[in-house]
């Protein structure tokens, strides 16, 4: 599976953004999902996940409730809305996948073998 994440760009605080994950391969839709970001000087941080079929969510605390992780398995893409946005939510934010025979979710960077580049979000106060 290769991942190719866009949408990033540069907002003003409290605006918003929806980032896209495009995946190429037959097993996109058996594959759980997951959007991480890391701002510079800092480790990569869990930001949501998403199951194969999309009925399970998880999210960092930091996000909830502002961010929204959905998929599309017709169109091989998973989403990342996300709303009232603040500058520490600057950061490049990475698409991740893993193929799975049930509908876990997960949320360290070690459980997911596929990453996509990642794509700029700037928050400015």
């Amino acid at each position: 599976v290769q991942l190719q994440a866009s949408g990033g760009g540069l907002v003003q605080a409290g605006g918003s953004l929806r980032l896209s994950c495009a995946a190429s391969g037959r097993t996109f839709s058996s594959s759980a999902m997951g959007w991480f970001r890391q701002a510079p000087g800092k480790e990569r941080e869990f930001v949501a996940t998403v199951s194969w079929s999309g009925s399970r969510t998880g999210y960092a605390d930091a996000v909830k409730g502002r961010f929204t992780i959905s998929r599309d398995n017709a169109k091989n893409t998973v989403y990342l809305q996300m709303n009232s946005l603040k500058p520490e939510d600057t950061a490049v934010y990475y698409c991740a996948g893993r193929n799975v025979n049930y509908g876990s979710t997960y949320s360290l960077p070690g459980e997911y073998v596929y990453w996509g580049q990642g794509t700029q979000v700037t928050v400015s106060s």
